[in-house]
C-alpha cells in the first residue's frame, strides 16, 4: 500500500513542475494575416504564433517573466495575461 501511494504522489509532482516552467496568455488577433512573434523565457528562445482573426491561448515554454517582441516594441508576460494584437502590436488588457 505504502509504494502505491509514494508512486501517487511522485506522478503528482512530475505533473506539478511539468508545467512550473511555463507562461500561458490569452490572445485576440484582430489582423487578417497571421504574426510570428520572438520570446525569451529563461534565456530560452520560442515562438509565438498566432493565425488571422483568431482568439485562443499560447503557452511559452520557461518561466516568466517572459520578454516577446512586436512590431511596438517590447512586452513582459508572466502569465494569464490577455492580449489584444492589431497591426502588428501587441496590447496587454
Amino acid at each position: 500500500m505504502k509504494r502505491i501511494a509514494s508512486a501517487i504522489v511522485l506522478v503528482a509532482l512530475s505533473a506539478g513542475t511539468a508545467f512550473a516552467g511555463a507562461v500561458t496568455v490569452r490572445y485576440h488577433n484582430g489582423d487578417s494575416q497571421k504574426h510570428t512573434f520572438e520570446a525569451v523565457c529563461s534565456g530560452s528562445r520560442s515562438k509565438l504564433v498566432t493565425d488571422g482573426n483568431t482568439t485562443g491561448s499560447y503557452t511559452i515554454q520557461g518561466s516568466g517573466p517572459c520578454k516577446v517582441k512586436h512590431a511596438g516594441g517590447e512586452v513582459e508576460l508572466k502569465g494569464g495575461e490577455q492580449l489584444e494584437i492589431k497591426n502588428g502590436k501587441i496590447t496587454v488588457k
